[in-house]
């Protein structure tokens, strides 16, 4: 009997990482929920399991690359990493932005991406049908004021699943990046924003349906579930209301 395929979720304590693991556990993977808030994922995993599937949680911080090796000693054989983890802080222009800002965004967004993957490459090599999934965004797509700092972090994430589908197409492992547009949830916005939840309202005011984490995840979930010679090297997904990163219908 072939065993269960493995799935790591970085990111998974909330939002589309948490949408993404509820949805390939139910793909029939067995999912690996890593984040730095324990308490958060152990629910999630508690949850998974109640459900009759089968989770794991593991307190991880990707830019710790110490912490990052230790977690990757526990696989031989793994058969999806979807890279989740990251985020925005602030919405500054490049005249007054925060260099402390920028360094974070890169430091969770490209490093952590880049640690979690060199880590577990050699295993996603050894299962002969490895996928790695790279979550970044339309902001490493194209630019928009106020957002230098995190598009310079995406168009790393960016660049880093481009060379890396050049640098390993031949092996058994797939690369896929999936670039949202304006997806609400819970948190992304309120942390951009260091917890003003007035600032970030604003950011989906008036906007007809923007995205869900479920809407991503679904995305994410299609892609991964493709035949093995299938390969979604860059699929951008936005809101009907969203045209471009500068260009939103609002009915205010």
């Amino acid at each position: 009997m072939a065993a269960t395929p493995i799935a790591v979720i970085t990111g998974a304590s909330s939002g589309i990482g948490a949408a993404t693991a509820r949805q390939l556990a139910a793909a029939g993977y067995r999912v690996v929920l890593t984040a730095r808030r324990k308490d958060r994922i152990e629910a999630l995993a508690a949850e998974l399991t109640e459900a009759g599937h089968q989770a794991t949680a593991y307190s991880l911080d990707v830019t710790d690359r110490a912490a990052v090796d230790e977690f990757a000693t526990a696989f031989r054989s793994l058969a999806v990493l979807v890279n989740n983890a990251g985020g925005a802080l602030g919405a500054d222009p490049v005249a007054t932005g925060d260099p402390a800002d920028w360094r974070q965004m890169y430091e969770t967004n490209v490093i952590g991406t880049l640690n979690v993957t060199q880590a577990l490459l050699p295993a996603l090599t050894e299962s002969g049908d490895g996928t790695v999934v790279i979550l970044s965004s339309t902001a490493g797509l194209s630019t928009y004021e106020g957002g230098g700092g995190y598009v310079a972090a995406k168009h790393g994430e960016h660049v880093l699943a481009e060379t890396l589908r050049l640098e390993i197409v031949g092996t058994p492992v797939r690369v896929i990046e999936v670039a949202p547009g304006m997806v609400k949830t819970e948190e992304f916005a309120t942390t951009r924003f260091r917890g003003d939840a007035e600032k970030a309202a604003k950011v989906y005011a008036g906007v007809d349906a923007p995205l869900s984490a479920d809407d991503v995840a679904d995305t994410i979930t299609w892609a991964v579930t493709r035949p093995s010679h299938v390969n979604i090297d860059l699929l951008v997904v936005r809101p009907r209301a969203q045209a471009s990163n500068s260009k939103v219908h609002r009915t205010l």
